[in-house]
């Protein structure tokens, strides 16, 4: 939660903070994807890692096209994975969870009490110079994604890390939940997209625990 509410207020009193930002995800953001690529994400491989420069180069030398474009996100959502595996490993699982509920809460009530949006333009805007590829937050097409919606995602990930099966419905309802959260763009201009995670998160925990073999009374003492 502090991640996302501290960005957005030191952007809103410091505005330099934007720029700060923009060349500090220039520099960790391909540096975190290789990571992902090569050692940490599920079917990682060491050569793999290549692409992460790969993909820096294509979202540097096209950057208003689509491919430019979804090369800079696959970038950042990569690193993401990074952070999420890194984070799962030190941090129990329900604080994930509950970290994960806190985020969207928070986003929620940027959004609502219209306290995200003028800092949020502020860090689509910044750009680094001599054409380098912006990584802070990711546009495709018409859609903006801030840095910290993958990020909720990834923790999701990293919190289900250990039951693949799990993990993998996670994912998919999350998608679901996300695709009929966005219609509601047809009546607002800007949504807060962690809560297709945390409603995921919710769905799947109750799902999980109601499948859950009740315990087996032991029999009675003679």
């Amino acid at each position: 939660m502090a991640s996302i509410v501290g960005v957005i207020f030191a952007i809103r009193y410091a505005s330099a903070t934007a720029t700060w930002l923009t060349y500090l995800a220039l520099v960790a953001v391909p540096i975190l994807a290789a990571l992902a690529l090569g050692w940490l994400a599920r079917g990682a491989r060491p050569w793999l890692a290549a692409l992460a420069p790969v993909l820096f180069a294509v979202a540097w030398l096209a950057p208003a096209s689509l491919v430019g474009e979804a090369a800079a996100a696959l970038l950042s959502a990569l690193s993401c994975v990074t952070l999420g595996v890194l984070l799962a490993a030190v941090t129990p699982s329900r604080w994930l969870k509950l970290g994960i509920l806190a985020m969207s809460a928070a986003d929620v009530w940027l959004v609502a009490s219209a306290q995200l949006q003028a800092p949020n333009a502020v860090l689509v805007a910044a750009r680094p110079g001599g054409g380098l590829p912006q990584l802070q937050s990711e546009q495709f097409g018409s859609m903006t994604l801030g840095y910290g919606d993958l990020f909720v995602a990834a923790l999701l990930g990293g919190a289900l890390a250990p039951r693949p099966r799990v993990q993998r419905l996670a994912a998919a309802v999350t998608l679901a939940v996300a695709s009929g959260f966005d219609l509601l763009f047809l009546v607002v201009y800007e949504l807060p997209a962690t809560v297709p995670v945390a409603l995921a998160l919710v769905l799947v925990s109750v799902c999980c625990d109601r499948s859950k073999p009740a315990d087996a009374t032991p029999p009675p003492v003679t």
